[in-house]
């Protein structure tokens, strides 16, 4: 923490809803205007919170093996899918193992609220579903460490993909005016049977994403949030690839989350979600679900811009939490879910310099499932540490440095 009596956050969100704010503030935020403002906590009170007993889960600070890339410009994020107060309390099939005091939304948030002040990140993207198809995301920033100068929101229903939300976000550091970043924040969809309407979602923020970048300079790029796809599908091929041939893959298979029922988890040794040829050598797809996929009705390869690699992926974690792809073995946990759907990538120009590792699939189904005592959700944040790569990393648009951004409309 800094040494300053207050640290400083500013938050901008998005919601697929205009009728109430996705998220409640726990009690230590204080909000000055709705949409972005300052967030201010007290160092004093969060010792005395920080004096608690210990988490029944605990985590470790990973550290990456390569530091001959590093910079000396460091920064945090966090990426928390904080599961919305409505669909915990209208899904309690999902939570039967979890006393009924962790699942109300007044103990989650302070929960949330201690584990964020705790591992103290610089930018913090949080995904939230809540009922009646309202999805929302926020993502909130240290104003010490950064500056705002563009931001985008994503209405996916706006392009024909659902009611699900994402984000986009230009920083410039406060101490290098040459150092930026762009932050993605996306809540994908979550039915497993609609691969195509994954694909798209993802397809498109990481176009938007590469276009900003490119207008800020070929600013590097963090996408974070809950992307619903497991490191074994065809998903997170596409992602990891840049690249993905829709008409090998079954689109209801293509997430890889049929697969994560907690008893086939723990009952047998999962396989990549691969190619599946009929007969015909091809499997059933609309032209309008292809069109969806892939951007084109005749294209049956879906691409998108970014070479993007999966920080937790890259930094070498504990053998007890690590499976497939070397990713974590679970950011999720429920009675009809164990498995990893969250994941914090990054582009050329930025390398992750340590993680916060998640836990043992044992130290889980010990506490009997989330959120638990001292976890205020039924996923596992993701924190990486970053250090820029390189050192050219100016602008090339017409905006100066350091101008403001544009104001961002909903």
């Amino acid at each position: 923490m800094a040494s300053s009596a207050y640290s400083s956050w500013l938050v901008l969100s998005s919601t697929s809803t205009k009728h109430k704010p996705f998220f409640s503030v726990p009690s230590c935020f204080k909000f000055n205007v709705p949409i972005a403002s300052q967030i201010q906590w007290h160092s004093d009170s969060y010792t005395q919170r920080n004096l608690r007993p210990p988490p029944e889960i605990k985590r470790h600070w990973v550290e990456a093996s390569d530091k001959s890339l590093d910079s000396p410009e460091r920064f945090t994020v966090a990426s928390y899918n904080i599961l919305g107060d409505r669909n915990a309390s209208q899904h309690s099939d999902l939570y039967v193992n979890i006393p009924s005091r962790y699942i109300k939304w007044d103990r989650r948030k302070r929960v949330i609220s201690d584990e964020l002040l705790g591992w103290d990140p610089d930018i913090v993207c949080l995904q939230r579903r809540t009922g009646d198809s309202v999805d929302g995301c926020a993502m909130f920033w240290k104003t010490d460490k950064f500056r705002l100068l563009e931001g985008e929101n994503i209405q996916f229903k706006d392009i024909g993909l659902r009611d699900n939300v994402a984000q986009l976000s230009v920083f410039e550091m406060c101490e290098s005016y040459s150092r930026r970043l762009l932050v993605g924040n996306i809540h994908v969809l979550y039915n497993p049977n609609r691969g195509e309407v994954k694909l798209g979602q993802i397809r498109f923020l990481s176009s938007r994403a590469r276009c900003l970048s490119e207008k800020w300079g070929n600013t590097p790029v963090v996408l974070a949030g809950d992307f619903n796809s497991t490191p074994q599908s065809g998903i997170y091929k596409f992602l990891s690839s840049s690249e993905l041939n829709v008409k090998l893959y079954d689109k209801k298979e293509l997430s890889g989350q049929k697969r994560c029922r907690p008893a086939q988890v723990l009952g047998e040794n999962k396989e990549t979600v691969g190619p599946v040829v009929t007969l015909d050598g091809l499997l059933c797809w609309t032209d309008e679900e292809i069109k969806i996929a892939t951007g084109d009705s005749q294209c049956h390869l879906a691409v998108h811009p970014l070479k993007l690699n999966s920080s937790y992926a890259t930094v070498n974690g504990s053998t007890s939490t690590r499976g497939f792809n070397d990713e974590p073995l679970a950011t999720s946990y429920h009675s009809k879910f164990l498995g990893t759907v969250d994941y914090l990538w990054y582009s050329d120009g930025i390398v992750p310099t340590r993680v916060l590792d998640t836990v043992s699939i044992s130290d889980l189904l010990r506490a009997g499932g989330l959120p638990c005592k001292k976890v205020g959700s039924d996923h596992l944040a993701l924190v990486s540490e970053f250090t820029f790569s390189v050192t050219n990393n100016e602008p090339t648009d017409i905006m100066a440095v350091g101008e403001a951004a544009p104001a961002i409309r909903y």
